[in-house]
Formats: structure tokens, sequence, C-alpha cells
């Protein structure tokens, strides 16, 4: 028996099925991760088939089933589109980035509020552009590692505990950030300079972050790219970044 289900959604992807349907990929406030299918969604007199389309937030209403794996999508009516991030490719690109993220840390079914009112958040200011996009995209990046359990340790050298640093400071992906003196002890080691550290703390912190170069700030997210494919096997990058930036 079909349970009816009210929820808000945002659309990770879509993909067209049958002669007039689509079936659509949503990280839901309420059920997580799932997929829909709209039914009759490609013709012209449907409701919904331009609603729901990737990266628009919307309000759903869905006959949920726990025997089928494909829910039916029953309403949806859009809460924000975020055309600004329509509109400009290197903002699609980071909003894509966020996408692949959501789609490669989280499980089918994982219920997590906060990630869903982040997703919410990181659109939002990427839309609004109050700051660079990219160092909006480094502050969901640092955010998302946290909430999936990989978090960065930068907050003092995992094997003395020093936390003032008046040089380069190095990272291990298996333990954390390594101090220079303790950096003999460790091998494998991420060289990060103190620019990096102070602009990977200004993330974390939310702080302002704009004085930092753009150099910097990709080197922030090639890091947590490479710290995420050490924990993560399958995770091969960003494909978006590489794509529309």
């Amino acid at each position: 028996m079909s349970e009816i289900v009210k929820t808000e959604a945002i659309v990770l992807s879509k993909m067209n099925y049958g002669d007039s349907s689509s079936i659509a990929s949503m990280f839901t406030e309420d059920l997580g991760k799932i997929t829909v299918i709209v039914k009759g969604a490609r013709s012209p007199k449907s409701k919904y088939g331009k609603i729901v389309d990737p990266l628009n937030y919307l309000a759903v209403v869905l006959y949920k089933k726990e025997s089928r794996e494909i829910q039916l999508l029953s309403q949806a009516d859009i809460v924000e589109h975020y055309p600004n991030i329509k509109n400009d490719l290197s903002k699609l690109g980071y909003a894509y980035g966020v996408v692949e993220l959501v789609k490669n840390l989280l499980a089918d079914h994982e219920v997590n509020k906060k990630i869903f009112k982040g997703i919410v958040k990181i659109l939002s200011r990427l839309n609004s552009g109050e700051e660079k996009s990219e160092i909006t995209f480094g502050r969901f990046f640092m955010f998302l590692l946290k909430e999936t359990g990989y978090e960065i340790q930068i907050d003092s050298c995992a094997l003395c505990g020093k936390q003032k640093f008046d040089g380069d400071v190095f990272y291990n992906f298996e333990k954390g950030l390594i101090c220079g003196e303790c950096k003999k002890t460790v091998v494998d080691n991420y060289d990060i300079n103190l620019e990096l550290f102070g602009y990977l703390n200004c993330l974390k912190t939310n702080e302002s972050a704009e004085t930092f170069s753009n150099l910097i700030v990709r080197k922030a997210i090639v890091f947590m790219e490479n710290h995420l494919k050490y924990h993560v096997p399958d995770f091969k990058g960003i494909s978006s970044l590489k794509l529309f930036n």
C-alpha cells in the first residue's frame, strides 16, 4: 500500500524513461536520496516536466511504497530555481559539483536534514554571488566532509598537539595535520604552506576568505579532492569542475 509523503527536495539529475516519462534523482529533506518517476513528464501538457529539473528546489508530494525502488511523483511546486546559477557557466559547474559530492557521499535513503539545509544554503549563496563561487563551493566541500565522517583535521598537529605554526605544515591523509618538527616521523605527507593552511581554516570557521589568491582557492579544492580520494577509493574527483571551469 502506498503512503502519501510531502517533503522538500533538490533535484540532482534527470533522464528520459519510456516514450514520455522521466526518472529523477532527488535529495529530499525527509527521505534522503531517492529516485522518482514523473509520468508523462515529456508531454507538452505535463504540469511537472519542466519543474522537475536538475538543481531546482521543490516542494513535492510522493506516493511512497517500501517495496519499490522508484517512487511515484504526484505533485511538484517550485520553491527556488536559482536563475543566476543557470545563466553562469562557472556557477553552474560548482552547483553540479555540489550534486556530484552528494551523489558520491550519501547513501540512498540516508536522511540528513542538516545536509539538506546546507545544500539549499550553498545554492542560494552561489545564486546571490555574495562571494566568489569557488570559495562558496569550498565552504560546502569542507562542511560535507565533516558531516559525512571525513573531516579534515587541521586544529592541531596530530602527533604533538601543537596549535601555532611559524613554518610550513604538512598533512597526512590518515593521521591529519603534521607540524614541521614531526614531519620526519611520518611518510606520505601532503605539503601545505601557511597560506593554504590559513585558507582552509577560514573555510572551516566560516570566516571571510576574499583576500586569498585564486591559486590558493583552487589548491584547496584539489587538496580536499585528494583527501576524499584517499578515504573513498571509488571517488575519482569532481568532473563538473573540469567540464564547466
